[in-house]
């Protein structure tokens, strides 16, 4: 019987809640052998992750990715930085809107490519203010009276 692997995707939730959504791009992670074996597991968290431009090359810092179980001696830090493999065109565009007030880079989304690869969706995001939570808040909930109201009916 052969074993159907599993659909990663690991998305940092929270993000849709804190920030705008400006622009996405999807791009590659340089990896360690222990690190891909966690991702196929599960076991990563982009919550407190960013990304930065370094000497034209972009990093993400604080990607958690837990150490493998059965890794030994070779096994790799949890939050080190990673490299990610982007076209030099995407990293200026990237570089020119990051250094503009209010605008960062998180990772969104991980998975696996369909030729076995571990991708990055990265976003340019701006910050919400306050009132603009608020304002999630109250249409995440009027949406969920609606469909209680909408489920009733039938």
């Amino acid at each position: 019987m052969k074993n159907i692997p599993k659909e990663i995707n690991i998305v940092n939730r929270k993000a849709a809640f804190e920030y705008h959504f400006l622009q996405n791009f999807e791009a590659g992670l340089v990896l360690q052998g222990t690190e891909i074996k966690s991702i196929r597991e599960g076991m990563a968290n982009l919550s407190d992750g960013y990304c930065l431009v370094k000497n034209g090359e972009v990093f993400i810092r604080n990607l958690h990715i837990s150490e493998y179980r059965f890794g030994t001696y070779n096994n790799h830090e949890p939050k080190r930085e990673r490299k990610l493999l982007l076209n030099r065109q995407e990293i200026k565009k990237i570089d020119r809107k990051i250094r503009e007030k209010g605008n960062t880079l998180i990772p969104y989304r991980l998975y696996i490519s369909d030729r076995g690869y571990a991708k990055v969706e990265i976003i340019l995001v701006k910050g919400k203010k306050s009132f603009d939570k608020r304002e999630t808040i109250k249409d995440r909930e009027n949406k969920r009276a609606l469909d209680r109201i909408k489920k009733q009916d039938f």
